[in-house]
């Protein structure tokens, strides 16, 4: 389990962002990096660990069959989804495949980062708590709408039904229960204004909290 921010440790303070599908992780995290924080985003990492060519792409291919390549060899995403999110075990599967070499590639983010320069610093994992990551960060920022308002939006971003927003909904922990266990809740479901207020209060009480840790 990582420090938390009251021990001493020379390094930045190491910052989870997470919450539930369509519930402005995106919007959230470049909020924070145009206000200088380093941030990094596992959701790009994942398309990366299976891009073409990839030795994850290959271990997808193995394990799932190259029904879920396109005409291209590249991943279909769709078809793998309708795969992953239908079957728990299948998602395990994918999630075996691509995690620990998303985890590699953040662990070496937060690894390069000059502490005279950074005192903290943002990994966006949408299933951190899922996956057990919380107990690898000092704090974790959850960003949160209402159920109802991850479905209208996964709809009209996705292109798919209210049936499938709702699978892909009950795939994750309910959003009530991340919020109840975060260190810091952004609302979302408001204008961007106000989430953009949210954020930069926020940053002002991390920095603050990062600023009494002792070097």
């Amino acid at each position: 389990m990582a420090p938390r921010d009251s021990d001493s440790v020379r390094r930045p303070m190491r910052i989870a962002l997470t919450g539930g599908i369509a519930t402005g992780k995106s919007h959230v995290r470049s909020q924070f990096e145009a206000l200088g924080v380093p941030t990094i985003d596992s959701d790009t990492l994942a398309r990366d660990a299976v891009a073409p060519g990839t030795d994850g792409l290959a271990a997808v291919v193995q394990r799932f069959g190259a029904g879920v390549l396109d005409a291209s060899g590249a991943l279909d995403r769709r078809k793998l989804a309708s795969i992953v999110f239908a079957d728990p075990d299948a998602r395990l599967a994918l999630e075996q495949i691509v995690h620990p070499r998303v985890r590699a590639e953040i662990d070496a983010f937060f690894e390069s980062l000059d502490p005279d320069k950074h005192r903290l610093a943002i990994a966006d994992i949408p299933l951190l708590y899922e996956v057990g990551r919380d107990r690898d960060f000092d704090l974790v920022i959850v960003a949160a709408a209402p159920p109802d308002v991850q479905v209208e939006r996964v709809t009209r971003r996705d292109h798919v039904t209210v049936a499938e927003a709702r699978q892909r909904l009950s795939a994750q922990m309910p959003i009530e229960e991340k919020v109840r266990r975060a260190d810091y809740v952004i609302d979302t479901a408001g204008s961007m204004a106000d989430t953009n207020r949210q954020v930069a209060e926020i940053l002002r009480q991390i920095e603050e909290r990062a600023s009494r840790r002792s070097p």
